[in-house]
């Protein structure tokens, strides 16, 4: 640093020119006439030539790798009773709703172990028993979402589960 300098103060907006360079004491002088005296580290030299020769390089951004399981159809639970039994007739409701209630459980322990993303599970458009069984039981869940499939959800005889 030599006397004619611009010279700018580190960690405040405070610049000048030198007027004097004493050892370790620079004493400057601002645009409005002030003098200040600051020691040589707490200054940087105030000159745009020095940036103008570095290269910039711009980098490629890496590829987010994306799981080719997010791409998949989701597996889809349908709970019509008659699906899950041979002879549905020979259950009362009580025993009905349990049967379903296991089976959607262990639909969602089987997704969590076989590490899938999205479950559907087809509910049917009822009295909406069923459907608050459902939801009772992915509330009480941890690590996943759901969602109606439709807009509608009192039109929706589905639910989408995505896990985390």
């Amino acid at each position: 640093m030599k006397i004619g300098d611009k010279v700018s103060v580190v960690d405040e907006d405070l610049s000048g020119v030198i007027t004097s360079v004493n050892v370790n004491i620079v004493v400057f002088k601002d645009e409005y006439g002030f003098t200040y005296q600051y020691p040589k580290e707490k200054l940087v030299p105030k000159n745009a030539e020095i940036y103008e020769n570095i290269k910039i390089v711009k980098k490629a951004e890496p590829k987010k790798v994306i799981s080719k399981k997010h791409d998949k159809n989701p597996l889809v639970l349908d709970l019509h009773f008659e699906n899950l039994v041979k002879n549905p007739h020979d259950y009362d409701s009580f025993e009905r709703l349990f049967i379903q209630k296991e089976k959607l459980i262990q639909t969602i322990n089987f997704c969590r172990k076989n590490h899938l993303k999205k479950l559907e599970i087809v509910h049917g458009i009822g009295d909406g028993t069923l459907q608050r069984m459902v939801f009772d039981v992915l509330e009480s869940q941890t690590g996943l979402d759901f969602y109606n499939k439709e807009i509608l959800h009192h039109q929706s005889g589905a639910v989408m589960v995505e896990f985390h």
